[in-house]
């Protein structure tokens, strides 16, 4: 994993995310379980008392995991923040996302989208750049999140770091990345990703897995050649979200999260100011109970 030099100004213009250098990963190790209580086998006293929930009935008590996360003394407080620029203070904490020996995909993240009448859907992703201007990605414009984007341009991004016990949410519109500007990332992909988006029509339903081995053996022998470049398709390219909110929380093991939200004032908006706070760049930051 390694990041452009953009990456290490405290404030970037925009920063390239790339996962072509490879990171020596083994099983994550959850640090600080807290112990439950052996799972009862007796139907009458699981711990959810419904007899629909299978989790007692497998073995797993679902509703006693949890894990100690940081302490009163490791709180996230106001001075605690880089910048009051959210976008450098998400760089600071991708950062050490990024240097983390046991996150292997820092820019993994939650992409929330929903149709016209509301009904969501959520799907992993990984982000692909970032900067004042918004949060990149790439997709297929033809796939179930690709066409609610282009119906409905709003989205909700999630950053979750396990081993930080950190998460940042962000929520804005959505539009589509210049084809100019999708090209060339399209090309800087290996030639297996790119095969890959062309042999793929993504969320269409298929007969088997077999068929997407024969179109890959298919393009693969036509674009044997690496001095051939493979056009990209039309119905891929990328999304960049154009924030209105990030929220940046940290967790404590006694369930009082820290959560400090920046946000754009509305038009005519009279703040209070034992509560809301000026920020840099036009934003202001609060802190939500949790």
């Amino acid at each position: 994993m390694f990041l452009t030099r953009a990456l290490r100004k405290s404030a970037p213009c925009f920063v390239t995310v790339s996962t072509s250098c490879s990171r020596t990963s083994g099983s994550r190790v959850r640090h600080g379980f807290i112990t439950t209580q052996p799972i009862s086998t007796d139907n009458t006293t699981g711990s959810s008392g419904s007899d629909n929930d299978m989790s007692g009935k497998e073995g797993m008590n679902v509703a006693g995991m949890r894990i100690a996360y940081k302490g009163g003394h490791e709180a996230f407080y106001e001075s605690d923040l880089e910048s009051k620029d959210p976008i450098a203070q998400f760089t600071a904490w991708f950062k050490l996302a990024c240097d983390h020996p046991k996150i292997g995909e820092p820019n993994a993240m939650t992409l929330a989208t929903a149709t016209k009448e509301g009904i969501p859907s959520a799907r992993m992703v990984l982000l692909k750049g970032y900067g004042k201007e918004g949060f990149k990605f790439y997709t297929n414009y033809e796939s179930r999140k690709g066409g609610e984007l282009l119906s409905n341009p709003y989205a909700s991004i999630v950053f979750y770091w396990e081993p930080l016990m950190r998460q940042i949410r962000i929520d804005g519109n959505v539009e589509k990345i210049s084809e100019e500007v999708s090209t060339e990332y399209f090309h800087s992909r290996p030639r297996s990703s790119q095969i890959g988006a062309c042999v793929s029509h993504q969320s269409t339903v298929i007969e088997s897995r077999e068929v997407l081995i024969q179109k890959e053996k298919e393009l693969k022998e036509k674009y044997a050649d690496p001095n051939i470049p493979i056009p990209k398709p039309d119905y891929w390219g990328g999304f960049i979200l154009k924030p209105c909110v990030m929220e940046f929380w940290q967790g404590q093991s006694t369930r009082l999260h820290d959560r400090i939200v920046f946000r754009r004032p509305r038009e005519g908006e009279v703040v209070n100011e034992k509560l809301t706070h000026t920020g840099d760049d036009g934003w202001v930051y609060e802190r939500l109970s949790p």
